[in-house]
């Protein structure tokens, strides 16, 4: 690993490579370079997580013509194909050393479990979101018990914008979890649910289900969960696939050119006819 990072700066194949180091006791992420290759040697492929790949697209922001290679897990992967597809990133421009994956529902065989949730208290399975459920069992509660379960999760929100901060795919240098029309601003804690429910609309079909907003949030609020759920709708109704896909996300499109269509959601129940249940009581 040190002796391909070597070789690429080398020999001009990349001109920075971002990977993590040691600082104060910490892998945190660390941008090496040929003038100083003697910090090879604290080169580290970290289990603590950074989106490489957005530091990647700020630094090409202020230096289009930067050659960048950085490590990257299967959802770096994913991440990357996004913002290349919403011109955060050039195609080709980065030059990745392939980690192993995180269990993910977009990523088949997955082979490490070091991103699987811990295990929840007695009363958040009580009251709220167990993290460890899949959207399928979720669902398996009725409206009124999940209403009141999401709820629960959203009103301990302290607005510290930390899953929006950290995440991979969120470039809008317009936020709209900034605007006071949809979101208060201020020291005040979000209004519930609108917070959450503006930004799962905005993962729709743009979320890797990389974890790293539930990582980081400090009030354990099932966020991949949720993500998980909007990108399960996208994935039924379009047949889009995020990561994977060569068109953008069909809730992200503007203008009036759409390459993708809508099918009907398959319900597991059956709808009476309007006359029956109009009358079927009476």
């Amino acid at each position: 690993m040190k002796t391909t990072v070597k070789r690429w700066l080398e020999t001009g194949t990349v001109d920075i490579f971002l990977g993590y180091k040691i600082t104060d006791g910490h892998p945190l992420p660390h941008g090496f370079v040929k003038q100083r290759l003697e910090e090879l040697e604290g080169l580290i492929d970290s289990p603590q997580r950074y989106p490489l790949e957005k530091f990647a697209a700020h630094l090409l922001a202020a230096h289009p013509d930067l050659k960048i290679g950085m490590f990257a897990r299967d959802c770096n992967q994913r991440a990357i194909h996004v913002l290349t597809l919403f011109n955060q990133l050039p195609a080709g421009q980065i030059k990745t050393i392939d980690l192993n994956c995180c269990p993910s529902q977009l990523k088949p065989h997955a082979d490490c479990s070091y991103l699987q949730p811990p295990k929840p208290g007695p009363y958040k399975v009580q009251a709220g979101i167990d993290n460890t459920l899949a959207p399928a069992e979720v669902e398996a509660f009725d409206p009124d018990e999940r209403l009141s379960r999401w709820m629960y999760e959203f009103e301990k929100c302290i607005k510290c914008y930390g899953c929006r901060n950290i995440c991979p795919v969120c470039f809008c240098t317009d936020c709209s979890l900034a605007h006071d029309a949809l979101v208060a601003t201020g020291p005040l804690p979000p209004d519930v649910p609108i917070f959450h429910l503006v930004r799962a609309v905005h993962m729709a079909g743009r979320c890797v289900d990389c974890g790293l907003c539930e990582a980081v949030c400090p009030m354990n609020i099932p966020l991949r969960l949720l993500y998980r759920k909007v990108n399960q709708i996208v994935g039924e109704l379009f047949e889009y696939e995020t990561g994977a896909c060569d068109d953008r996300p069909p809730l992200n499109m503007l203008g009036d050119k759409v390459t993708l269509t809508p099918k009907p959601l398959q319900s597991h129940q059956t709808i009476k006819p309007v006359n029956d249940a109009m009358h079927g009581s009476a």
